[in-house]
């Protein structure tokens, strides 16, 4: 990559001390381009309202065996929650049909499609698998548990491979523990509804979630918009090119 690329641009703050440290190599952090387009999407009139009573979002992941590992577990969680609205956020790539299974005898579960920023827009708090949509559930200001369960034998390979504190990139940018990440043998229904009990009734973790948000839009923004930042670094580099 060094010997190829003329100018190289990061989007994760982490990134930048990591080439320039361990590879001498200058690059520039320009902050995440989702801190904008999640700006907008917080100042777009309110969604039409999903439900009657107070939303619980259930973003299970994309991939039919990652859904069939944790959605049930997910779901199993809204026993415990009778006056709240569980609704899954159907992905793109599956059928609705297929989720019918696993809602089936939740009488406090629904799913949506095509509108997962809106769903969160109304939501209290969501359980979320482990991804982009972790970070895009906290830019947009949502009490969250990240949640991960994969097959023992991947697991165990993964674990011995990958090397890093935390899996949510939430808790990887800042460098610290913001949101609990429930994982593997941890992610089991009881320990859910402990956490979302925390997220939902507990005003001191609220607060200092809501304050490690701020941070982490702050960190994100690098001052201003990563495309705008992005152009004019690009501009400048082609001038002194040509």
């Amino acid at each position: 990559m060094k010997k190829h690329i003329d100018l190289m641009l990061v989007i994760l703050p982490f990134e930048k001390p990591y080439y320039e440290n361990k590879w001498q190599w200058p690059v520039h952090y320009v902050g995440h381009p989702l801190v904008e387009v999640l700006d907008e999407v917080r100042n777009r009139p309110a969604p039409v309202p999903l439900s009657e009573k107070p939303i619980i979002a259930v973003l299970p992941g994309s991939r039919k065996q990652e859904i069939a590992k944790k959605l049930p577990i997910m779901l199993e969680v809204s026993k415990a929650f009778p006056d709240y609205q569980f609704i899954v956020a159907r992905a793109p790539g599956q059928e609705d049909a297929y989720y019918e299974p696993f809602l089936q005898k939740f009488p406090n579960v629904s799913a949506t499609s095509n509108g997962t920023y809106d769903l969160l827009r109304q939501s209290k708090a969501a359980m979320v698998t482990s991804g982009t949509a972790t970070l895009e559930t906290a830019l947009l200001g949502i009490p969250e548990v990240v949640c991960y369960k994969g097959s023992a034998i991947s697991y165990e390979i993964a674990k011995r491979v990958i090397k890093v504190k935390y899996i949510s990139l939430v808790n990887l940018i800042m460098d610290r523990l913001l949101v609990t990440e429930l994982i593997q043998h941890d992610l089991t229904p009881k320990k859910l509804e402990a956490e979302l009990r925390s997220l939902l009734e507990d005003e001191n973790r609220r607060a200092q979630l809501s304050k490690d948000y701020h941070d982490l839009h702050q960190l994100l923004s690098e001052g201003g918009r990563a495309s705008a930042i992005a152009a004019d670094l690009i501009e400048q580099f082609l001038k002194s090119a040509t």
